[in-house]
Parts: structure tokens; C-alpha cells; sequence
């Protein structure tokens, strides 16, 4: 149906974040020899995102910021830390091979959901239309 919005749950809610983290920290998916590189790269390179950032890039409410957070932390994907009242919210090896094994099928099954959560600004490189 044209021209309706469309539902987005917490799966497509959790491929924006990973993939923000991986954008944030400047790590490409897709070069060879990542998972060799990884180990290196999230320890020289630790760059993490506030709930406030996940919120702002879910467009959603603190409960379905909440409820992706802890999805990502059950499996392991991201980890969190606490410092003086703030959470810091850090991606994982895990997160990184995840993402990039699963952005293909993200991007066929949600790629209505995805081009409208971005239709007001740039699409992700992640994304190629």
C-alpha cells in the first residue's frame, strides 16, 4: 500500500545500530581479512554510541530503545558500559560479524521499512538501494 508506513520492529531496529557502530568506529564490512583484523581494530578503535545516539538513530521511544539494547546485549552483540550516570553502548566482534553476514538479508526483507527510516536524509552506505 502505497504511501502507508509501515511497521518497523526490533530486528530492523538493531541492524541500524550495529551498523551505525561500525560507521561510527569507520570499520568496512566487507575488506579481506577482517575477522583477522578485528581483534585489532575494536581495540585501537573504540568509539561508542549513548543511548541517546541509538535513540536518535531508531527515530523510536525509550522503550523500544530499551528493548533493542537488551536484544543486542542477550546475544552478545554490544556491550555496555556505565560511566558517571551514562551508558555507553560498544559493539562487539560478534556485533561486527553479524552485521556484516546479515545485512544482505536485512536489506531484502526490510527494504521498504528501510528506505522509509531514512527517507529524510542521506540512505546508509550499508544500503545500495
Amino acid at each position: 500500500m502505497s504511501g502507508e508506513r509501515r511497521y518497523k520492529d526490533s530486528r530492523i531496529y538493531s541492524c541500524f545500530v550495529l551498523n551505525r557502530l561500525v560507521s561510527v568506529m569507520g570499520i568496512d564490512l566487507y575488506q579481506s581479512g577482517l575477522e583477522e583484523k578485528l581483534d585489532r581494530i575494536l581495540g585501537d578503535n573504540v568509539r561508542p554510541l549513548s543511548k541517546e545516539e541509538i535513540k536518535h538513530e531508531i527515530k523510536s521511544n525509550h522503550y523500544m530503545t530499551e528493548k533493542v539494547i537488551e536484544s543486542l546485549l542477550a546475544d552478545n552483540l554490544v556491550r555496555m558500559e556505565k560511566e558517571e550516570g551514562r551508558y555507553r553502548i560498544f559493539i562487539t566482534k560478534k556485533g561486527v560479524l553479524h552485521v556484516r553476514k546479515f545485512n544482505a538479508f536485512y536489506k531484502e526483507l526490510y527494504r521498504e521499512q528501510i528506505k522509509d527510516h531514512y527517507r529524510f536524509r542521506q540512505m546508509p552506505y550499508w544500503f545500495d538501494g
